[in-house]
């Protein structure tokens, strides 16, 4: 009983967020760039195929990509949700970020490049 009182408050889907299917048909249609928040040594080891690395220990907004809608990935989701929010901060709208991380990708088998 007290956890469906709880299950009341309990946030929806961040909005912010693009869920594992959209995302995956995003980058297999190329509808989307995909921005690795990740430090340079870490995008080296494993990225997304066509990734491009804004580190996030010198992220500017301003450096996004502005000709097709972005998606933030880093780790795990901390970093891109942090980036997430200083580039709508910086008013950018057509930004949002996986949360899965490129944890999240591997795991539901999504290609990287090595």
């Amino acid at each position: 009983m007290f956890s469906n009182f709880l299950s009341r408050f309990a946030p929806g889907p961040d909005p912010r967020a693009i869920d594992h299917e959209e995302f995956e048909q995003a980058v297999k249609a190329g509808k989307c760039v995909v921005v690795d928040v990740r430090e340079a040594h870490e995008f080296a080891s494993a990225r997304i195929p066509g990734s491009i690395n804004l580190p996030m220990s010198r992220f500017d907004p301003s450096r996004l990509p502005s000709d097709k809608p972005v998606v933030l990935i880093c780790h795990s989701g901390m970093r891109s949700r942090s980036a997430l929010s200083k580039a709508q901060a910086a008013g950018r709208q057509d930004v949002k970020h996986y949360a899965g991380g490129i944890v999240g990708w591997h795991s539901r088998k999504g290609a990287l490049a090595l």
